[in-house]
């Protein structure tokens, strides 16, 4: 699974779920933040910090060259220091304490479906702390 977070907002803007760790899989989460974001595919209209691992999907010619063709920079946190993508790894453990790990998926698009579901309360319903009690749709929409 690839994840896309605004870390002002901790707004989840793109994710997908596959069976293969491709760079496609990253392409795809990049591809829907954007959308999300900004409405539309394109380079961005402000300079933009896309911040990942060094997994072999986010360091792949392919991604690189479609991240530097939306007008984006990318930085990798330093390599075996995951405390430098803290936020994305505590999504990624909330995710799985509160979904994926209650749920028996049948299929992939089960998965999907469920996953999703959960994306959409994270962002829409569920109050964050380090927000100030709001969720992240709402600290964007301050922030906006």
């Amino acid at each position: 699974m690839a994840l896309v977070i605004d870390c002002h907002s901790r707004e989840l803007l793109g994710w997908h779920l596959s069976r293969s760790g491709k760079p496609k899989t990253a392409e795809s989460a990049l591809e829907q933040a954007l959308i999300a974001r900004f409405g539309t595919l394109g380079r961005v209209p402000a300079p933009f910090l896309l911040r990942s691992d060094n997994g072999l999907v986010f360091t792949s010619r392919s991604f690189t060259a479609l991240v530097r063709s939306y007008g984006l920079r990318q930085e990798f946190i330093t390599p075996h220091s995951p405390e430098q993508n803290g936020l994305v790894e505590r999504v990624i453990r909330t995710l799985k304490e509160q979904c994926v790990h209650r749920h028996r998926f049948e299929s992939l698009q089960h998965a999907s479906c469920l996953i999703g579901d959960w994306i959409h309360f994270y962002d829409h319903r569920r109050p964050h702390q380090a927000l100030g009690m709001r969720t992240p749709a709402e600290a964007f929409a301050l922030a906006a």
